[in-house]
């Protein structure tokens, strides 16, 4: 839910005050990895809305008017998205920059432009990162520890030391609970980070397009530990948000029913890039790790959710892990895409703290209209 004014002018004075890096967690699980910032909560009514950016690609061709006047647009997007919405949690799911033109003085900036309206309707908020967010001048490294500096209630964070592999740090989960008082949380959102793009300078080489393996063994030991603290998995819901799909995706394009899986669909998903592990023949699958783990670990998941593919914004059920997957709607008027494709949101609402109730999703387009409504739960997609 929003948090109270009090709780917000209290953490912006502090994070004004001497800046608060989030301390990434340790590898013995820490149950309350936000120290003195606000619990994330269900409304009292026991609802909970997320509205999903994706692939804002802020920072296109800024030595001309077309670039700046595309990141206008997307920051126009962004404050009547909020303003109508009201979401009481925000998720940015990746490629938040071109980092391949942005210049070094200036890349940080953009964040301030990204992250402004959500600091100004003082939303919390979560953010993945793309491959277009690893570049020469930009490392998700960089845009984490920045945006941490610049937005109190950013919820974003590193993972421990080791888990993540070369240029992956973003990799953890936020625990959001019925009320602020409650011992344990009634949802998880999980955040993974699927790397990609370049290394900085200099000597710059390709970055693995992949959640990397040590990842796996790390979601093992933290629903390990969560279950030990919280009790069954049985007892809490949750999401997972990375930004380039899995791999293990690619398969169900060719299955998709208009009736059933509503949605535009006008980007295959075939061809170096489209998913995760495919940036050369040697590395198909190489994600594996990662999803066998998620997918048997992460209990009461509904819905695994991807950007990255801006034509794309249908839910599919994958199923030989018996799981949902679902694409954003491609948000900044950057990157790629078709005008008849537009740009929106996805829409996440729970009507109801229990987990085992399904969850509404649709797509939400920047003048309000609405499509590919449908229900995560278990009867969808069999």
């Amino acid at each position: 839910m929003r948090l109270s004014s009090i709780a917000v002018s209290g953490l912006l004075h502090l994070v004004h005050a001497a800046p608060f890096l989030q301390r990434p967690l340790s590898r013995n699980l820490d149950l309350d990895p936000y120290g003195g910032k606000p619990r994330i909560t269900f409304r009292p009514d026991g609802t909970f809305k997320l509205t999903v950016f994706s692939d804002l690609h802020f920072g296109e061709n800024p030595w001309d008017d077309w670039g700046p006047e595309q990141d206008a647009n997307s920051t126009r997007v962004l404050k009547r998205v909020l303003g109508d919405e009201e979401p009481d949690y925000v998720v940015l799911n990746g490629d938040l920059i071109t980092g391949e033109n942005t210049f070094k003085e200036n890349v940080t900036s953009l964040i301030d432009e990204i992250v402004g309206p959500l600091n100004d309707v003082k939303v919390p908020f979560s953010s993945t990162h793309g491959n277009h967010d690893n570049q020469i001048n930009i490392t998700h490294l960089e845009e984490i520890l920045y945006e941490q500096k610049v937005a109190p209630l950013s919820y974003t964070r590193l993972a421990p030391r080791g888990v993540g592999g070369s240029e992956g740090p973003g990799n953890y989960w936020v625990p959001v609970y019925r009320h602020a008082t409650d011992d344990s949380p009634v949802l998880v959102l999980w955040f993974f980070d699927s790397r990609g793009g370049v290394s900085p300078n200099p000597n710059s080489t390709l970055v693995p397009d992949w959640v990397d393996a040590s990842v796996a063994t790390w979601i093992e030991s933290e629903t390990r530990a969560m279950e030990s603290a919280w009790g069954p998995t049985t007892k809490r819901a949750a999401l997972a948000f990375v930004h380039i799909p899995p791999y293990s995706i690619q398969v169900l394009q060719s299955t998709l029913d208009a009736k059933k899986n509503p949605g535009l669909n006008a980007d295959l998903l075939e061809g170096d890039g489209a998913v995760q592990a495919t940036y050369s023949s040697g590395t198909l699958g190489n994600d594996k790790p990662f999803w066998d783990s998620l997918t048997k670990n992460v209990k009461n998941l509904h819905a695994i959710i991807s950007g990255h593919d801006h034509g794309n914004e249908w839910c599919a059920r994958e199923p030989t892990k018996d799981v949902i997957f679902c694409f954003d709607k491609h948000s900044g008027y950057g990157g790629y895409g078709q005008p008849e494709w537009g740009y929106g949101v996805r829409n996440i609402h729970f009507t109801s703290p229990d987990p085992t109730h399904g969850v509404e999703t649709w797509i939400r387009l920047e003048e309000g209209e609405t499509r590919a409504r449908i229900m995560l739960d278990h009867a969808y997609g069999r």
